[in-house]
């Protein structure tokens, strides 16, 4: 079984009505199943998969989505004429998924996806926290600065011009 690292699963998510989704396609290769079966999979478990675990993309978000292979993945395997559009599942409809998809590749392939989630929110967060402490940083030099220029100027200001 292909290990699936976090640049490939990074290069899976798009941003879809400002939330983090993989697309039905890509998750179906994981798993080693057909698109149609996943999908075939989760219709006949409407109630496992609310909005906030699936969304089905309109006309407008197709267009977004092809922006994001255009910049993002650039060789996408995407096709672009499917007779329905593609369901796009969100970090808790992944997790939805190993439920109707019992199979073990299935199982691994969640644990995978899973853990990569957690890596990347936990990238997120020291990000969050590195600029805080930038923030902090920069404050603090701009203070300093401040005090160092007004004492430069007093400085001059009371020193007597020469010609």
């Amino acid at each position: 079984m292909e290990e699936i690292t976090i640049s490939k699963i990074e290069k899976m998510i798009y941003v879809i009505r400002g939330q983090k989704v993989m697309l039905d396609s890509e998750l179906a290769e994981l798993y080693g199943v057909t698109t149609k079966r996943l999908n075939e999979q989760v219709r006949r478990n409407p109630d496992r998969f609310p909005e906030d675990f699936m969304i089905e993309c309109n006309s407008h978000e197709l267009e977004v989505l092809r922006s994001q292979f255009a910049t993002a993945k650039s060789s996408s395997i995407w096709n672009y004429k499917r007779r329905t559009p593609p369901m796009l599942f969100t970090e808790n409809g992944v997790a939805m998924l190993s439920t109707v998809l019992n199979s073990p590749t299935a199982i691994h392939v969640n644990i995978s996806i899973m853990r990569i989630f957690t890596k990347l929110r936990s990238f997120l967060l020291m990000e969050e926290n590195l600029n805080k402490r930038m923030d902090r940083l920069e404050s603090g030099t701009n203070k300093i600065f401040k005090v160092v220029f007004e004492k430069l100027d007093a400085l001059e200001e009371s020193t007597p011009a020469q010609a």
